[in-house]
């Protein structure tokens, strides 16, 4: 895990050119993103490439996968379940995925371009013409000391893709393997069901908990359900599926 100090982030809706800013408090991310050897030490399947990232992970196995992380620590779990329906308990000091402002935050390393760095050597994408997800590591980091933010895999994030559709599909950021160079970027952001599954899709830890109740970097239950209510679908970062 890097120490992520505090700071502020501007996102951005493409889609509706709307710019908005986060403040973020000290957080911890993972190094790397998930592998396929530590999927397999806790939730017992793994994969045959122990070095790549874990893909084909649903959102709400990289959940359980966070849960069994913290009890193996003796930590706090982030999250209950009631069905699937998820609780993120804000104070725990469990692991968790991280929200997606302070994924942007973690990942852009102080840039303001859209890639931290030339794109040939801090991420794998189809400019390489493999078919798999490759070895974490395998590219130079950001300036966060942070590997693979961009390209291998996209990386499921806390939040929702857009809290006015009754669809629950959660967020994913960064691009992958097979993305295109021009989409591989730190504000790329797309989405998909809890339970779907994708083979350039993973995940990475967070950790940190904060005095809030219902709300911490970036995300609010509260603010969640107001835009389902009223259907806002042009509220700031909620964008439809890309």
């Amino acid at each position: 895990m890097a120490r992520i100090a505090g700071g502020s982030v501007e996102l951005h809706d493409a889609r509706r050119k709307v710019r908005w800013s986060v403040d973020l408090e000290p957080f911890e991310i993972g190094v790397f993103p998930v592998t396929q050897e530590q999927v397999g030490e806790l939730l017992g399947d793994g994969g045959m490439h122990p070095r790549r990232p874990a893909a084909d992970v649903s959102w709400l196995q990289a959940i359980r996968f966070c849960n069994a992380a913290s009890e193996w620590e003796g930590l706090d779990p982030a999250y209950t379940f009631d069905g699937e329906d998820v609780t993120w308990h804000v104070d725990a000091d469990g692991y968790r995925l991280p929200t997606e402002a302070e994924w942007e935050f973690a990942c852009r390393a102080g840039s303001k371009t859209p890639q931290y760095g030339p794109i040939a050597e801090v991420a794998w994408t189809s400019l390489d013409g493999v078919t798999a997800p490759q070895n974490v590591g395998g590219k130079l980091p950001n300036l966060n000391g942070l590997f693979d933010t961009l390209g291998n895999v996209s990386e499921w994030c806390w939040d929702l893709l857009d809290a006015a559709r009754d669809d629950g599909h959660r967020v994913f950021r960064g691009g992958g393997f097979a993305d295109d160079a021009r989409n591989v970027r730190a504000s790329t952001r797309r989405g998909g069901a809890p339970r779907s599954q994708h083979p350039d899709v993973g995940f990475r830890l967070a950790r940190g908990g904060f005095d809030t109740e219902g709300a911490a970097q970036g995300w609010s239950a509260a603010v969640d359900e107001e835009r389902a209510s009223f259907g806002d679908a042009a509220s700031p970062g909620r964008s439809p599926r890309s």
